[in-house]
């Protein structure tokens, strides 16, 4: 795996929909292996201020897939925009990096995800309407990531999520995941479909209530 090099530090003040505010200091970087623009943010006292971690320390991580509908519009069909609004706010208060991925709709791009949305509307879940597209069911590569993860110094990680597939990934990309952290659970009656799907055909660690 090549290496990344930190870019661009920069502390961007942030203030979500419900006014919750919290500082971050966003890096980009250079060399990463899919030329995407990938954003890191720091969130307290993670990282100093040219996007160095501390060594040794078992870092609060969350990876998050870009999602204009959900993180911008609000669409509930996703938990997306809430699972962002959580980690912001978890990692403010651990100390914790935010990995923001341009890997929209898991990696089929933004037009491909609405044209799987139709297809979901006449039936098909969130994977069988991907795959009926010519498309993977999930399609990230968190190579890039662990690139970032390297290009700060991070040693052993804590990730936030419910996906086992990120931890995986990230294990064999030889990141140290030394613990799984759960998000939350936010189901609306948009995406309880959509988060059933995910639970019982990816694994995801959700605990749904009955229908």
């Amino acid at each position: 795996m090549t290496e990344a090099q930190v870019r661009t530090a920069v502390t961007i003040p942030l203030r979500f929909s419900d006014g919750y505010t919290a500082p971050a200091r966003v890096l980009t970087f250079t060399g990463l292996v899919d030329g995407a623009e990938h954003l890191l943010l720091a969130f307290g006292d993670a990282v100093s201020e040219n996007g160095a971690v501390a060594p040794g320390a078992d870092v609060l991580i969350r990876m998050h897939s870009e999602c204009l509908t959900g993180d911008v519009f609000g669409s509930e069909r996703c938990d997306c925009g809430p699972q962002l609004r959580e980690a912001a706010e978890r990692l403010n208060d651990a100390g914790g990096l935010l990995l923001y991925l341009r890997q929209e709709g898991r990696g089929i791009g933004l037009y491909a995800k609405l044209d799987a949305y139709a297809l979901q509307d006449a039936g098909l879940d969130t994977y069988d309407a991907n795959t009926a597209l010519g498309h993977g069911e999930d399609e990230r590569d968190y190579t890039a990531a662990a690139q970032m993860l390297r290009a700060v110094g991070v040693d052993g990680i804590r990730l936030l999520t419910n996906n086992p597939d990120k931890a995986a990934q990230l294990s064999a990309l030889g990141i140290d995941v030394v613990d799984v952290v759960r998000t939350g659970v936010h189901v609306t009656a948009s995406n309880a479909r959509y988060l059933q799907a995910k639970r019982d055909r990816t694994g995801h660690l959700l605990e749904l209530p009955a229908a």
